[in-house]
């Protein structure tokens, strides 16, 4: 099914567009006029006279002109006839935001069914309902009611929870994460996983792929799906609803179908797919797999607060990241240098210790990334009042413009003061984390 006129729209149709702020009608027209573009906007509602500025038509049947994209955010009961003028109307497609549906249960099941046989019987795409919208940042699309609209990335999230979504956006804005579509299905009446995966495998906008699932419909199609698309493109997953209170909550939530956690890890495992197992770790892992290249195992550690570097070593072994022993060449390199203390560890994890300034940083970096079995580098920083921030940051990013194959994963510790760098690596495509296992689990995943 052509899904270009929901992602690529020339004209969006709001229907249930509303001037009161904080509704959902409110909030669609408001995200959807913000892009600025040459998008024809139509507000229907026919109890009002504008919204934002926008003369409000009776019904999208009131439009003369051709419609890409209906929004529906109407109550669930007037859901299956305002569908049913779409698609008198042959939109190119339908955005269901409204919820009320299969969810609730078997009344909201009937209207759910309603809808479905209307669009299939007409030929147009339906997401939804019981969902967020999408959102296309580099095209300045966005059509749902999240709070901001991101950055532009490599990364697509798809998701069943709309509210996953939301948080999602907002702490984007503050750790660096950019997005090619974000897309909430919801209940997935007619569109579901399969069909949003298979849009992605060749929007060129999109590098990697990060889903939230609750369940899937179609088992065989999916696994069939899914290992298509991760031959092209990494595609990392969260699995919700392993327990059993968490299958009835993705039952009654957007009436998923869940099943055995075992069974689910071994389709993953068996279609190429990196599952997670918290929202942290799926978006820190499509970071630097968005970033990063690929690489064998074998990775040194260099720190300036041997502790950390301790922990991080542990992480390592559990998860199987090998740590190569340093080489007589490497430790005779570090030793010459004028800019090491005496007291460095010779080891690996190489600890320069605390009172590290960028040069010596530099001369660290270097001698590992030289050393042929060492083939990709943890950087800790442990601020202390001597730290050289930006500076070790452009020293890491000068190494990995040196060393493309060698994928660097940055531990810039603290916020406030280390947030100067931290900005300064991740503009450069290089990914830094806070949390020492997160680094651990990230590299693991890069190793092929």
């Amino acid at each position: 099914m052509n899904l270009k006129r929901i992602f690529n729209p020339k004209s969006i149709a709001v229907i249930g567009a509303s001037p009161e702020k904080k509704s959902v009608g409110w909030g669609l027209m408001k995200n959807i006029l913000e892009g600025k573009s040459r998008r024809k906007v139509f507000a229907i509602n026919p109890y009002r006279k504008e919204v934002f500025g926008i003369k409000c038509l009776p019904s999208i049947l009131s439009i003369k002109s051709q419609v890409d994209l209906a929004v529906v955010a109407v109550p669930a009961k007037i859901v299956p006839k305002v569908v049913e003028e779409c698609c008198l109307k042959k939109v190119g497609g339908i955005i269901v935001i409204s919820a009320g549906f299969s969810e609730t249960g078997k009344r909201g099941k009937k209207l759910q069914e309603k809808i479905l046989r209307l669009t299939k019987k007409a030929g147009i795409p339906l997401i939804g309902p019981n969902c967020l919208g999408i959102i296309r940042p580099s095209i300045k699309l966005n059509v749902s009611f999240a709070p901001v609209t991101p950055e532009v990335g490599g990364v697509a999230f798809v998701s069943q929870s709309g509210a996953v979504v939301d948080a999602v956006v907002d702490s984007s804005l503050l750790r660096n994460y950019g997005f090619s579509s974000l897309i909430s299905y919801g209940n997935e009446a007619q569109l579901d996983i399969c069909d949003f995966l298979l849009w992605l495998k060749q929007d060129k906008e999109t590098n990697v792929i990060a889903v939230y699932l609750e369940g899937v419909k179609d088992g065989r199609r999916f696994m069939r799906v899914a290992k298509e698309v991760a031959l092209k493109k990494p595609i990392i997953i969260l699995k919700a609803g392993k327990t059993e209170a968490g299958i009835q909550a993705a039952s009654s939530h957007t009436a998923a179908l869940s099943g055995s956690a075992k069974i689910y890890s071994t389709a993953f495992r068996q279609s190429g797919l990196i599952e997670v197992d918290t929202i942290e770790e799926l978006f820190g892992v499509a970071k630097a797999l968005a970033w990063q290249k690929k690489c064998r195992n074998g990775a040194a550690i260099v720190t300036n607060g041997g502790g950390f570097g301790v922990l991080l070593a542990d992480y390592c072994q559990e998860l199987g990241v090998k740590l190569p022993r340093l080489s007589r060449a490497t430790i005779q390199k570090l030793t010459k240098s004028q800019l090491m203390n005496p007291a460095f560890s010779k080891r690996n994890p190489l600890d320069i210790i605390g009172d590290a300034l960028a040069d010596r940083y530099q001369v660290a970096v270097e001698a590992l990334l030289k050393q042929k079995n060492i083939h990709s580098l943890f950087i800790i920083q442990a601020f202390q009042v001597m730290t050289e921030v930006e500076k070790n940051a452009k020293i890491i990013i000068q190494a990995q413009k040196k060393w493309k194959d060698k994928p660097i994963i940055s531990v810039f510790l603290g916020e406030t003061l280390s947030r100067p760098g931290i900005n300064l690596l991740e503009k450069n495509r290089i990914p830094n984390y806070s949390n020492l296992k997160m680094a651990a689990l990230v590299m693991k995943k890069l190793i092929q």
